[in-house]
């Protein structure tokens, strides 16, 4: 006859702690998993409020760059002042392309991408200056001349600058591929004249010859 198990214990072959090793384990997986699932939900958070600021940053940039070139449609001081706003945007953009070219192809520019990003500073006070001004002016009926006079100066002044930065780097450039086509060119005319072939003896002998008889003939 089988022997009574008691309410305690486990029936043969089973090992009390290797069962509750393997549910430790498993409460460690799912924990891990959890974990694991809490980690890449916060990241996902995370780079959707990273994005969301960006795009709302960008949408921000947008909006005040269709409200400027709508501004400048019009006519008036205001219209006149978006206008200028606009062409200072345009200069520092091809102004800053150009630096940025130039870096590119590892030129020493020395001091001029520090003098670009100080001119750039310079430029971003004088626009909110302009934007103040249009703004005032759209809601107010006084024309201040005088101001208007200066921020016309000191826009002429900062266009200027980025015309001089452009000009300077073009001349380098353009003088860079000088020196590349005179160099190119002495290559060309020595490899042509390699190719040349070598004058026959033969037909220098008969050359000579020629040219001896001809003599000969004229002297007789």
């Amino acid at each position: 006859m089988r022997a009574n198990t008691a309410p305690g214990d486990y029936p043969q072959g089973i090992n009390p702690a290797q069962e509750v090793s393997e549910i430790s384990e498993f409460l460690v997986i799912v924990l891990v998993i959890f974990a694991f699932l809490l980690l890449a939900g916060a990241v996902g958070i995370w780079l959707l409020v990273k994005l969301g600021k960006k795009a709302a940053v960008k949408a921000k940039q947008a909006t005040a760059r269709i409200t400027t070139h709508v501004n400048a449609m019009g006519t008036g001081d205001a219209a006149e002042v978006e206008r200028l706003r606009l062409e200072m945007r345009r200069e520092l953009t091809v102004t800053r392309q150009a630096v940025d070219h130039a870096l590119r192809q590892g030129w020493g520019l020395g001091d001029l991408p520090q003098l670009m990003a100080d001119l750039s500073a310079q430029a971003d006070v004088h626009d909110g200056q302009l934007a103040m001004y249009a703004q005032q002016r759209r809601m107010s009926s006084f024309a201040d001349h005088a101001t208007l006079d200066r921020l016309r100066q000191h826009q002429a002044k900062l266009t200027a600058m980025c015309a001089r930065i452009r000009a300077d780097l073009m001349s380098d450039q353009v003088r860079h591929t000088a020196t590349g086509i005179d160099d190119l060119n002495a290559r060309t005319d020595l490899e042509i004249e390699a190719r040349r072939h070598a004058p026959d003896p033969l037909d220098q002998i008969d050359e000579l010859y020629r040219r001896t008889m001809e003599e000969r003939k004229d002297l007789s």
